[in-house]
């Protein structure tokens, strides 16, 4: 017998149970098994029972604890980052992935030595234009995530029909009105924070912007004309809407160094106002082409200059039912409009080239040219 501290092993005694029952006379041997197999069946409720009393096995009416849950709906398991997977991260993602365009890159790679150069000649300095990277972000993450103070100039796509959005950190701006104003050089500006930016900062951060704008226009123009003219100056983010919060936009940052002075300058395009040009962007780049081949184009154009075309001389059209043609016989006279002193047309298919008077020359029959293609299309039209 064990000891009453001991605690009974219901498996164990199943399992002898079963054994005893095979050691037994034929007569007794169903029963006995039978009694085995109800106690093994006892012995496993009875484990079931512990492990619903203990937690650790499923049940129906078990309240699930906050670690669960989390599980459940896409949490981190850890719970010590706070980041989210799956259907969380897709909804409330603050990164965009959408297509790269490939020409934005040659585009502002362009933009920055341009810069370099209109800056320096702006400020009489030397300043060094860098370009930083080119992301995508969402509107609305951009606006919270710009560190204030700060001047956002919004600018208009005349021929695109949308707006851009450009910022200026104050690092910039305080470096820039100091070296316009005669700020000592070797010295970092000076920053004076609390305020509002005066009207003469405006004015001269308005005045860089113009100069950068047109850098912009010089470095789209290669690839699609377009007019980037300035529409306003805002201090505050709230007021420098262009999109929708949750629109995807292109962000260009630029880093601009004068000696020991400088800051950043970010330029940010919504893709809505890329749409007009959006195949163009999509060229693989060549060279310094943007996407054309000059050399292939200068051979095509002198071959066609080159290519033989076949020209009739038409001397002149008329309109007969399809039944009198149909029935005319050799011999038969047609009769036209022309006249021996009228000029007959030259065409090339069905697009006329040169009119003349047609004569005779030596023993060729010829065309004295009279008026040329310019003259017959107006005529044409008229």
């Amino acid at each position: 017998m064990a000891d009453d501290d001991e605690p009974v092993d219901d498996e164990a005694v199943a399992a002898e149970w079963a054994a005893m029952a095979g050691g037994d006379d034929d007569e007794d041997g169903e029963d006995q098994e039978a009694m085995a197999a109800e106690w093994e069946a006892m012995a496993g409720d009875d484990e079931a029972a512990e492990d619903d009393d203990d937690g650790s096995g499923p049940s129906p009416g078990r309240v699930l604890d906050q670690t669960e849950i989390d599980s459940l709906l896409g949490f981190d398991g850890d719970g010590d980052d706070g980041e989210m997977t799956g259907i969380h991260a897709l909804i409330n993602s603050a990164l965009v992935s959408y297509e790269r365009l490939p020409m934005l890159d040659i585009i502002f790679d362009r933009m920055v030595r341009m810069m370099s150069t209109s800056l320096r000649n702006f400020t009489s300095d030397n300043i060094e234009v860098s370009l930083d990277n080119i992301t995508s972000v969402r509107f609305g993450d951009y606006l919270n995530s710009i560190p204030l103070p700060a001047m956002l100039s919004v600018f208009r796509a005349e021929e695109w029909d949308n707006y851009g959005l450009m910022t200026i950190d104050s690092s910039l701006i305080y470096s820039i009105v100091d070296v316009l104003l005669g700020g000592r050089r070797g010295t970092a500006a000076m920053r004076i924070e609390g305020r509002p930016y005066t009207t003469i900062e405006q004015t001269l951060v308005e005045r860089m912007v113009s100069v950068i704008l047109k850098d912009l226009c010089g470095a789209f123009e290669p690839l699609s004309p377009v007019n980037f003219t300035f529409d306003r100056l805002e201090t505050n983010p709230r007021f420098a809407t262009i999109a929708r919060p949750p629109n995807a936009a292109v962000l260009v940052k630029f880093r601009v160094d004068m000696e020991d002075r400088g800051g950043r300058l970010e330029a940010l395009f919504p893709y809505a106002t890329l749409e007009p040009v959006r195949e163009l962007l999509l060229q693989r780049f060549m060279g310094e082409k943007f996407g054309r081949d000059t050399i292939w184009e200068t051979h095509l154009a002198t071959e066609l200059w080159r290519a033989d075309v076949d020209l009739k001389a038409v001397l002149d059209e008329t309109t007969m039912p399809l039944g009198e043609a149909m029935n005319l016989q050799v011999g038969q006279t047609i009769l036209f409009n022309k006249t021996p002193k009228d000029d007959i047309v030259l065409k090339c298919g069905e697009i006329p080239m040169v009119s003349g008077a047609i004569g005779r020359s030596g023993q060729h029959v010829a065309v004295q040219v009279r008026h040329t293609a310019d003259r017959l299309h107006a005529q044409t039209e008229g």
